[in-house]
């Protein structure tokens, strides 16, 4: 049997994608078996009407070993 455990992220970067791939880059750092990553919600900072960048809440999922 596996056991899972979720966290919490904010992630923020140029493209969403960005964002995202940030905010499991650092996960990782310290967090093994990455299996899934749902966006929460997203938010994007607007300056002179362009987006300029996108924070994205997520939870990693993540399996546990032991």
């Amino acid at each position: 049997m596996s056991i899972v455990k979720v966290i919490e992220v904010l992630c923020e970067g140029k493209t969403i994608e960005d964002a995202l791939s940030a905010g499991v880059k650092e996960a990782s750092k310290t967090i093994k078996n990455i299996k899934q990553i749902d966006v929460k919600w997203i938010h994007a900072h607007v300056e002179n009407d362009k987006i300029t960048s996108y924070r994205v809440n997520t939870k990693i999922s993540f399996v546990v070993e032991h």
